[in-house]
């Protein structure tokens, strides 16, 4: 099961992924995850990555597909796989589809989760994340168990410096700009499915389980 999650920052991809491992055993692979892997192994290519990032430079289309390539070709990725935040362009999503035709696998379904900006802006600026394990929290939509603390591991959980309003904003409209337009792109192959993203958690769940298990 190859899938992609497509949606805004704050639409909920974070959440919806854990769910999703948990219940196929297919791990997520995400664009930063694995950048800082590859940079922290000092691969070849995670070394030029690191050379980028050092400069402020972009990281390449052509290092993060072939960081990429050397992600989806490891063991646990041989039942599936979960893309989310990549691609971000209709390059990316390009250069994706060569290699894996190339490695004889394809993108079986793209589910994107649909919420308005006034929504993802709320999500966003009221968002709380644990830096320890990657859990994440909203003071009125998904408030932790106790106060200030991850339910998940127990350490402290903080608000990310760019959940704020006027960053917030500038983010969606990049998405907007770059990413949207991956819509079109994947309705063209019939793998485009969307669901709404603004529902219950649980409700989420089975409206993306229900899309994934269609035939």
């Amino acid at each position: 099961m190859n899938i992609m999650l497509l949606g805004a920052p704050g639409a909920g991809k974070g959440t919806q992924s854990k769910y999703l491992i948990e219940k196929y055993g297919i791990p997520q692979i995400s664009t930063g995850d694995i950048l800082r892997a590859a940079v922290k192994e000092g691969t070849e290519l995670g070394i030029k990555a690191k050379e980028c990032m050092e400069t402020g430079a972009l990281v390449s289309d052509e290092i993060i597909l072939g960081i990429m390539k050397d992600r989806l070709a490891e063991a646990d990725c041989q039942n599936g796989f979960i893309l989310d935040g990549f691609p971000r362009t209709i390059a990316q999503a390009e250069g994706l589809e060569t290699m894996l035709n190339a490695m004889g696998k394809k993108l079986e379904k793209v589910i994107a989760l649909a919420v308005e900006d006034s929504n993802l802006i709320d999500r966003l600026t009221g968002r709380r994340v644990c830096l320890a394990c990657g859990g994440s929290f909203h003071m009125v939509y998904n408030k932790p168990k106790k106060d200030g603390i991850c339910d998940y591991c127990g350490k402290e959980l903080v608000q990310r410096k760019d959940d704020n309003v006027e960053t917030v904003t500038n983010r969606l409209e990049v998405y907007k700009n770059q990413t949207a337009p991956l819509i079109d792109f994947y309705k063209a192959r019939g793998v485009y499915f969307e669901v709404d993203g603004t529902k219950e958690i649980d409700s989420i769940n089975a409206d993306i389980t229900s899309i994934l298990e269609r035939k």
